[in-house]
């Protein structure tokens, strides 16, 4: 449903934001795009979304490339971007009947019954005559759902959905996205790799405009396996291991330092080997 082939953008001032980047996202799967802030998701987002043109290559929704057919392409697309800032006086039902008439719902009697399966679908009932002003950072994440979910798109584009959210926030659209991806294909952006590792299918890594790494995550976690070490140590011997290995992560632990580091035998007796995880793959990708 979504087929990116060798997409690269370029800004005036130089930058490369993306280069050559491709991968396919089918019906029923959920991809996971991970990458540090500044990675080049957002404009990677923008260009399947319509808003933005690659410089080079080609991006197809339903075998409907996106600089050729956007108006088709949008009619199939549902996008919830990071940031969409919903007028703060306006209702969740008032929002989401505006949006239904921008998706072309027609009759009135048909926006009506859309606007409330919506509303229904993302537990959203008892909010509906409420202003916007007074929803949760969840419950603004789940009516941004909705209003991409009008209209029935075959592909759902969401960026950063669950930044900022409370655990049990986080879960709800966990949830809600799971259940959706059974009739469509979703591509989630985000920089929460436990996100990526509770929903998606595959993943893949954006660094600095490429993609670094792809596959399922088992498939990714296992690429480190046996080649992961890590050890607990005192804060004055952290400078000697940084300087004689290569490490991937290291975080206080009571008082200490935990460090991962990447080798094919362990660097010393102070170092056992790791089980690999998600994290470990995306900080190896991505470190300098």
């Amino acid at each position: 449903m979504i087929d990116v082939c060798g997409v690269s953008v370029a800004y005036p001032d130089g930058v490369r934001a993306l280069s050559d980047v491709s991968f396919r996202v089918a019906r029923g799967e959920v991809l996971g795009l991970l990458g540090p802030n500044g990675a080049g998701k957002s404009t990677l987002l923008r260009v399947i979304a319509t808003l933005q043109r690659p410089d080079a290559g080609t991006v197809r929704i339903g075998g409907d490339d996106v600089t050729v057919a956007p108006e088709l392409v949008r009619g199939r697309l549902g996008y919830l971007p990071q940031d969409f800032g919903f007028p703060a006086a306006l209702t969740p039902a008032e929002l989401l009947a505006h949006f239904a008439v921008l998706r072309g719902i027609a009759p009135a009697s048909a926006r009506h019954d859309a606007v409330a399966n919506m509303l229904q679908r993302v537990n959203l009932e008892r909010e509906r005559d409420r202003p916007v002003r007074s929803l949760s950072g969840g419950m603004k994440q789940r009516l941004g759902l909705a209003a991409a979910l009008l209209g029935a798109p075959d592909v759902l584009v969401v960026d950063e959905p669950t930044a900022a959210l409370d655990p049990s926030e986080r879960h709800r659209i966990h949830d809600l996205l799971l259940e959706l991806a059974d009739e469509r294909a979703i591509l989630f952006s985000t920089h929460l790799v436990a996100d990526v590792d509770a929903l998606c299918h595959s993943a893949i890594v954006l660094h600095r405009g490429r993609v670094v790494r792809s596959g399922a995550p088992q498939a990714l976690t296992a690429t480190l396996r046996g080649r992961l070490f890590r050890a607990r140590l005192m804060r004055t011997d952290a400078p000697a291991v940084r300087d004689d290995c290569r490490v991937i992560r290291e975080f206080l632990v009571h008082g200490a330092v935990e460090m991962r580091v990447i080798a094919d035998v362990a660097p010393d007796a102070r170092f056992s080997q790791a089980e690999p995880t998600l994290d470990d793959v995306f900080a190896e990708a991505t470190a300098p």
